[in-house]
């Protein structure tokens, strides 16, 4: 017998608690959207309690009535979940990408029994990471409901581990990231999930050799915090930040890798045992991360079997150790197969301040990630995935991967473009194009195959040049040493040709997705405007905003100061438009999404264009600002008359570079 789902159906589920409740809701609510007018016939959904299956296990059995069967509360949740995707439609990240759900008056499910698969990795889930636009973006004024959203995307894609945000976020969202049924992590740089020694103790050196009484206080009162919770501990020590901790102790203690290591190993044993007299059987896991890793490679880390050993990739997708500065040893961190329990911290979105992505995509493409979790998974490596998700929006098509391994599936970018496109653009082949071709058109920065470049190669450098110009640091830029050595003239010479080798394929992307806007039918093209075409816009516009600056501080190193002034006010005009274009984007529940880009920051990179403008202008022109103003407003017969210095007010830099432009 077929079941008739409709607006009359009823969901019983009795005596359920908060995370069961919850996804009951998001079903009622995901019914409203779909179904149309009053009831066609009552009936019932009805869960069951199923003693003897685990906590993310679940049946469904439909007949006259649609039965729920599950051993715990995820897998009500998913079970729920999996009822709203497969009969209504809703599919995972409908919210983050303005799904249009189809109304309809009922849904005929056959009989039958769906019973849940095994996932491929234990624990898996999203660490929002450098959320900063999620701290401003309130969805219709409400903060809450902003991260409500963000949680039930990750139980949809089957998660059940969240780091809830960074520092103070993660302390405020533990308790809704709990009620709505996922265990909580912690960041790899926060032990225990404790509140940072400097904030507590404002003022007082952070040192453990000195104050271990105040690092343990902060630890404990974590592990009373959150004993009530479903946790996976993090066992680690590391600075003030997310750096080593040597770099915060003056003492001179730890000057040697050994006396690092036995530190490290010294404060996780005694973690270990705090988290023990409050839980009872503690899951614990420790991040080797960055310098860590090093560390444990060369056998100063000492580390107890129940400990999951979480490795990191190097932001950009490969399992191997993050360069720091001009550091970039790449040891591998892909787990090994005797390793014992392992698992990965993995980027899909990265902030390193030299050529990661955070408000674009990852460079990279899907059958790269697909290589490395596959060998991450055939490394035994399956205990623990925690995926570096920062605000969600911008990262959709990599989480949906990702989501796709955790399930245990092959990924590639044929296969992902066209179902993801399939999804949320109604199988547009001119899209799936769009979203295949995105990694192959990205700009290399290195010889590695993931030295691929995100927006932050165009805005965080562009800011660094600037401010050497500004500065008179003509000797060479020290944030620019990890890719461009030599005086600053030649660093921006070296950073010019690494766009000029990358520009063309960038302005070819920017063309076909350009077209492919133009032949879009009034349905789909807003979505495509704002998601993968925004994304060409941000890397087309500020990777010429790159450029212009370094052809104006390579024409300042040349004296031709007046070339050198357009150039910069060219770039802070590239600059703008990608601006502009990121926040024309912005239409509904989006209103203001991008209003804290802090990080890419694009505006600031237009700011610095323009102080560079203010700086070349003080070389150029004559200290009463009239001789560039002369020669650019000024006809050829008034040029050269001086009854009057100026017949007109002084103009500003943007008013001159307007000027001197137009002729």
């Amino acid at each position: 017998m077929s079941f008739i789902f409709n607006a009359g159906t009823k969901i019983v589920c009795g005596s359920a608690g908060k995370p069961v409740l919850n996804a009951v809701s998001i079903l009622r609510r995901d019914m409203s959207k779909v179904f149309t007018g009053g009831a066609v016939c009552e009936n019932e959904i009805v869960l069951e309690n199923h003693a003897s299956a685990d906590d993310e296990s679940y049946e469904i059995s439909v007949g006259g009535r649609v039965t729920v069967r599950a051993g715990g509360d995820l897998g009500f949740v998913y079970a729920l979940l999996y009822i709203s995707e497969n009969y209504l439609g809703v599919k995972p990240f409908w919210f983050w990408m303005d799904q249009k759900l189809e109304r309809k008056e009922s849904v005929l499910i056959d009989e039958g029994v769906t019973k849940s698969k095994k996932y491929a990795v234990r624990f898996r889930g999203w660490f929002f990471n450098d959320e900063v636009l999620m701290l401003k973006w309130k969805i219709n004024g409400d903060e809450r409901e902003t991260w409500r959203m963000a949680f039930e995307t990750l139980l949809r894609c089957g998660g059940n581990m969240t780091i809830p945000g960074t520092d103070k976020m993660s302390r405020k969202n533990r308790q809704l990231a709990a009620d709505m049924g996922l265990w909580i992590t912690h960041h790899h740089a926060e032990p225990l999930g404790a509140e940072m020694f400097a904030r507590r103790y404002t003022g007082v050196d952070a040192s453990y050799t000195k104050h271990p009484e105040m690092f343990y206080e902060l630890w404990d009162e974590a592990a009373r915090e959150q004993k009530d919770y479903k946790v996976v501990w993090n066992l680690c020590f590391r600075g003030q930040g997310d750096k080593p901790f040597w770099g915060d102790d003056k003492s001179g203690k730890f000057d040697t890798p050994e006396k690092r290591g036995a530190l490290i190993s010294e404060v996780i044993a005694k973690q270990r045992d705090l988290v023990k007299k409050y839980v009872q059987n503690p899951v614990f896991c420790t991040n080797l991360y960055g310098e860590i890793m090093e560390l444990y490679k060369d056998g100063y880390i000492n580390l107890d079997d129940d400990i999951i050993k979480v490795r990191a990739d190097n932001g950009y997708g490969k399992m191997v150790t993050r360069r720091r500065d001009s550091h970039n040893v790449r040891v591998s961190s892909m787990p090994e197969k005797d390793g014992g329990s392992q698992g990965i911290y993995y980027h899909v979105s990265f902030y390193d301040l030299q050529a990661a992505n955070h408000i674009t995509m990852l460079p990279n493409s899907v059958d790269f990630v697909n290589r490395e979790l596959n060998a991450v998974l055939e490394n035994n490596g399956g205990a623990f995935w925690i995926i570096n998700c920062s605000n969600v929006k911008p990262h959709v098509y990599f989480l949906d991967a990702v989501r796709k391994k955790w399930e245990g599936k092959n990924i590639s970018d044929e296969t992902h473009s066209a179902e993801f496109a399939s999804d949320y653009f109604g199988a547009d082949e001119n899209i799936r194009r769009a979203f295949k071709e995105y990694p192959n058109v990205m700009l290399r920065f290195g010889g590695n195959e993931d030295e691929k470049a995100g927006e932050q190669f165009y805005t965080e450098n562009a800011r660094v040049l600037a401010h050497s110009l500004i500065r008179a640091d003509f000797g060479g830029a020290g944030g620019l040493k990890w890719i461009a050595d030599g005086t600053l003239f030649e660093q921006a010479k070296t950073l010019l040709n690494i766009c000029l080798n990358g520009m063309g394929a960038l302005e070819r992307y920017f063309d076909m997705c350009r077209s492919i806007s133009g032949g879009l039918s009034a349905s789909v093209k807003p979505l495509f405007d704002e998601t993968v075409f925004l994304q060409a816009k941000i890397h087309y516009y500020c990777a010429r905003g790159m450029i212009a600056l370094c052809k104006s501080v390579i024409e300042f190193g040349e004296k031709n100061y007046k070339d050198a002034f357009l150039f910069a006010g060219d770039s802070a005009a590239l600059y703008d438009t990608a601006n502009n274009e990121m926040r024309a984007s912005e239409n509904g529940v989006w209103r203001g999404f991008y209003s804290n880009d802090c990080f890419a920051d694009i505006k600031h990179s237009a700011y610095m264009a323009r102080k560079a403008m203010g700086t070349i202008r003080e070389y150029g022109d004559n200290a009463r600002h009239d001789t560039w103003q002369r020669d650019a407003a000024y006809s050829e017969e008034d040029r050269d008359v001086f009854l009057l210095l100026l017949t007109d007010n002084h103009m500003t830099d943007d008013e001159l570079y307007k000027e001197m432009r137009e002729k």
